[in-house]
């Protein structure tokens, strides 16, 4: 993401709209840094979306977190959710080296869970109590493995790899484009 104020006012107004939760400075100021992990969605020069990541290091693992990824309520189903989305994936892919992709997501928020099973991610676990100040405050953990869990030494069973039918689809922004403007014309 550009490295601007005018750029994280944009995020902030759009977070302000999408989510039920409030971010502090420091999260702005991180997402101005994380280059490809950060990015604006344009519908005619109007940012109607945005996805934020950072790589975590924990549990002896390279994960990725998706912080936010959220659009507009008018601009949804269209397309916009699922191409922050594939560029986080696609981005993923070609590093190579992440054990998962990992969210929370209100427990409540059933769009947004079947939304992300469709790119084959899995409620992982529920954290109660999670969220401060919005009811429900639980949160489940969506996850998505990109390689086998390693315990000891041996692959866990049942993990899939990264080689499933998800994480092999890539899609030319230019059909999705496309796609868009025929089935909305």
């Amino acid at each position: 993401m550009k490295s601007s104020t005018k750029t994280s006012w944009k995020l902030k107004k759009l977070n302000t709209v999408v989510f039920p939760v409030s971010y502090n400075e420091k999260f702005y100021k991180d997402v101005l840094e994380v280059g490809e992990l950060a990015k604006l969605a344009y519908y005619n020069d109007i940012v109607v979306g945005a996805v934020c990541c950072r790589v975590d290091t924990s549990e002896n693992s390279r994960r990725l977190y998706i912080m936010t990824l959220g659009c507009l309520f008018p601009y949804r189903r269209l397309g916009v959710g699922t191409t922050m989305l594939e560029h986080v994936l696609n981005h993923v892919e070609k590093d190579g080296n992440y054990d998962n992709i990992y969210l929370h997501v209100q427990v409540n928020n059933t769009s947004a869970i079947d939304f992300y099973k469709k790119f084959g991610f899995e409620i992982h676990e529920t954290k109660k109590h999670y969220y401060k100040r919005i009811e429900p405050a639980d949160a489940h953990v969506l996850q998505k493995n990109l390689r086998p869990a390693i315990t000891n030494g041996i692959a866990s069973p049942g993990e899939k790899n990264h080689h499933d039918k998800h994480s092999e689809k890539i899609i030319d922004k230019n059909n999705v484009d496309k796609h868009h403007n025929d089935k909305h014309a």
